[in-house]
């Protein structure tokens, strides 16, 4: 056996259909497009979402709300995350690297710190925004919360 007589299985394949070829090869005339109309034109495609006249989805709809573009979001850090990131590290000033290298922001981010859990070193935390909680919780444990 080798690549000149492969062949596929017996039975595998089929022909293909010659559509248009003559009235003799049963596939002749319309060529299987059925009777005129657009669908049996050359150049023929349906636009997305085309209901066959009736009303799309789309449409049918109504619009509903609005983005504003003054919103800015923040990348929220709790302060029990901080507190587990630097039990047993030497590390008390955390800025934007800092979030960035731990995996807690991107590097374009806004970070915000939020007051969940507790932290007991004296950490000075750099962010872009903190809750009221954050910053009493902070100063609380002889720390420094700076706004970027």
């Amino acid at each position: 056996m080798n690549l000149s007589n492969l062949k596929p299985a017996v039975g595998s394949t089929r022909n293909e259909k010659r559509v248009g070829r003559g009235t003799g090869s049963g596939r002749g005339g319309t060529s299987t497009r059925g009777h005129k109309g657009a669908k049996s034109r050359s150049g023929y495609s349906k636009k997305s979402g085309f209901e066959g006249g009736q009303m799309p989805l789309q449409r049918r709809i109504p619009k509903f709300g609005f983005t504003n573009i003054n919103r800015v979001e923040y990348k929220a850090v709790n302060l029990d995350v901080l507190a587990a990131l630097t039990e047993n590290g030497s590390t008390t000033t955390l800025d934007k690297d800092f979030f960035v290298n731990a995996g807690l922001a991107s590097k374009n981010a806004k970070i915000k710190v939020l007051g969940r859990g507790e932290i007991t070193k004296a950490l000075e935390v750099h962010a872009h925004a903190f809750s009221k909680s954050a910053v009493e919780a902070i100063e609380k444990a002889g720390g420094k919360a700076v706004t970027l």
